[in-house]
């Protein structure tokens, strides 16, 4: 698909459609996949790449490159697409200065998912369809991108775009992928086990902020964390407090509005599946006011800031409609 990509981003750049390209290049290693905005056809032809390590979400980037004079081409996946509607409602995003080509996605991995399955020395890997083959320094191995996708991948809710300007590849279909499992499991534990688990996760951040730069539900000018009086200063933590106090809060800060995208996790250095609290948060929507999904349709708000008389939730009830 990378060559597909490719011609057609160049062709919109020679007419005049946009001035650039928002995509992915490849780092330092070959799954060392980064954004990155190519101005020049040149540019696009040489350093651009679309392949199984290209997990980015690219929406929020669209929060800058917006403002700038011209139209920006960009590459959305399936999930991708939610984080775009989702900055569209919130006015993050000026739509008409944006060219939008919905990309066929089905799952992504990362070297770590390749190492995981005790695959190392990686040098590059070759596409087949759902079959890598990855070259290492040891030889040539296969494997099935199914064996080896991403956790939010193979939880994914959906597969099927919700905002394109044109169409790449097949669209897909919402999905049942039972990605609220690990939270009820969670919530199957007691008030002690649960503290106890999310106090282990915590202990191992280190403050890098990877997660809040990468989420698209966090596009403040200011941010709490870093402003200085507020206690919450964008340093290593002082005590176990704010250790977890700072995901509490961006967990709060993003609920209704987080379209489970999983980037916070993606980025983490420390591992941290930062992805359940707000998968919590959803489930809990879920349950109170019926299905929600934050970006599904522009202009669609969150339940807890469109009140309406018959669709209120007190701590009281567990569902709609139902009461203790």
């Amino acid at each position: 698909m990378q060559a597909e990509l490719i011609k057609r981003a160049t062709e919109l750049m020679e007419d005049g459609t946009v001035n650039r390209v928002l995509g992915w290049q490849k780092g330092q290693f070959v799954y060392d996949i980064t954004p990155a905005v190519f101005t020049s056809v040149e540019d696009l032809k040489e350093n651009f790449v679309y392949n199984a390590f290209c997990g980015d979400n690219l929406s929020k980037y669209l929060r800058a490159e917006s403002e700038k004079e011209g139209k920006v081409l960009v590459f959305l996946k399936p999930c991708d697409t939610y984080s775009f509607n989702q900055l569209l409602t919130e006015y993050k995003i000026h739509r008409e200065n944006v060219y939008v080509i919905g990309i066929e996605c089905n799952g992504k991995t990362s070297g770590e998912d390749l190492k995981k399955k005790g695959i190392e020395g990686i040098l590059d890997v070759e596409e087949n369809g759902d079959e890598l083959t990855v070259r290492t320094i040891y030889g040539d191995e296969k494997v099935s991108l199914k064996d080896v996708e991403s956790y939010r991948c193979a939880t994914c809710k959906s597969r099927k775009h919700v905002a394109y300007d044109e169409l790449i590849g097949e669209d897909g279909d919402i999905l049942d992928s039972h990605r609220f499992d690990q939270v009820e499991e969670i919530e199957k534990m007691s008030a002690e086990e649960r503290f106890n688990f999310w106090r282990g996760e915590f202990s191992r951040c280190i403050r890098c902020n990877a997660c809040r730069n990468v989420c698209p539900a966090c596009t403040c000018e200011k941010c709490v964390f870093d402003n200085y009086d507020s206690g919450l200063y964008n340093k290593a933590a002082e005590n176990t407090f704010e250790e977890q106090c700072f995901h509490i809060i961006r967990a709060y800060h993003v609920a209704g509005r987080c379209t489970d995208c999983g980037e916070c996790s993606r980025v983490c250095p420390e591992h941290i599946p930062l992805h359940l609290l707000n998968r919590k948060f959803i489930k809990d929507y879920d349950a109170l006011y019926g299905d929600f999904m934050a970006g599904a349709e522009v202009g669609q708000m969150s339940p807890v800031v469109d009140f309406t008389m018959d669709n209120d939730a007190e701590p009281s009830v567990v569902q709609k409609g139902g009461a203790e």
